[in-house]
């Protein structure tokens, strides 16, 4: 019998634990449960170098929100298990998505959200699903998204195909802004992304400030946008990354 191995990912014990115990009860289910991203990062890869990978992980839409309240935004952990910043789940998925592309993930979730279930997918999830579902609809889904199925409840279909037919109009929109850029303006746009200054990029790019200055401003002029942040976030739109700082050292 091939064996579904399951990690449940969920800062709330009580819950993680009871939906554990029940997965665990099914023939062909191997489960495990993790309470924080880090720590399912951390199992993640340790499961990975014993060579037994885990299959689905079913993350709490809410993760880490009691701990976030009046502290620093979350970050995404991309492959970086060691790390013990905080971690929402919408970002785990896009770290497991990132570092382990083979595992599938599913949100779970305490209310219909069209917009963070829309982000969810974006970030790489198969599915998002309710808490209080049944566990034989959970079964179907884990099942379902092994198969490269997308389940999403019937009740979230159109809101979350309107949420992504805005999200892909903007990145439209954002990708021809780019395109209007000259090769060194791209260039400069990129090292703005990797958070670089104007002392720095004129240093990377053999430049004097006040010729990086000028291209910074007609990046901004030509983007539409008034701040560096401004244009940092609408490059990432358009898929723009940032240059590698490591080949240049």
């Amino acid at each position: 019998m091939v064996r579904i191995r399951v990690l449940v990912v969920d800062d709330h014990r009580i819950f993680a634990e009871s939906l554990a115990a029940a997965l665990a009860a099914e023939p062909d289910v191997d489960v495990s449960a993790a309470g924080s991203g880090p720590a399912a990062l951390r199992c993640l890869d340790r499961a990975a170098a014993e060579g037994r990978r885990f299959d689905v992980l079913l993350v709490d839409a809410d993760l880490g929100a009691a701990s976030l309240q009046g502290m620093r935004p979350p970050t995404v952990v991309p492959d970086s298990a060691s790390q013990d910043g905080l971690v929402d789940g919408i970002s785990l998925v896009a770290g497991v998505r990132s570092g382990q592309p083979a595992v599938r993930t599913v949100v779970l979730a305490e209310r219909d959200d069209p917009r963070r279930a829309a982000l969810a997918l974006q970030a790489g999830a198969s599915g998002w699903v309710a808490k209080d579902c049944s566990l034989s609809r959970l079964l179907t889904v884990i099942r379902g998204v092994l198969r490269d199925e997308t389940h999403l409840p019937p009740a979230l279909l159109t809101g979350v195909l309107r949420e992504l037919t805005a999200a892909r109009k903007h990145r439209t929109e954002s990708e021809r802004l780019v395109e209007s850029l000259t090769p060194r303006e791209r260039e400069v746009l990129r090292c703005m992304v990797a958070g670089l200054g104007r002392k720095a990029v004129a240093e990377r790019l053999f430049l004097s400030p006040h010729t990086v200055r000028t291209h910074m401003q007609n990046v901004l002029g030509k983007l539409g946008v008034h701040s560096t942040l401004a244009a940092v976030a609408l490059a990432r739109r358009a898929g723009v990354g940032p240059v590698d700082l490591e080949a240049a050292s």
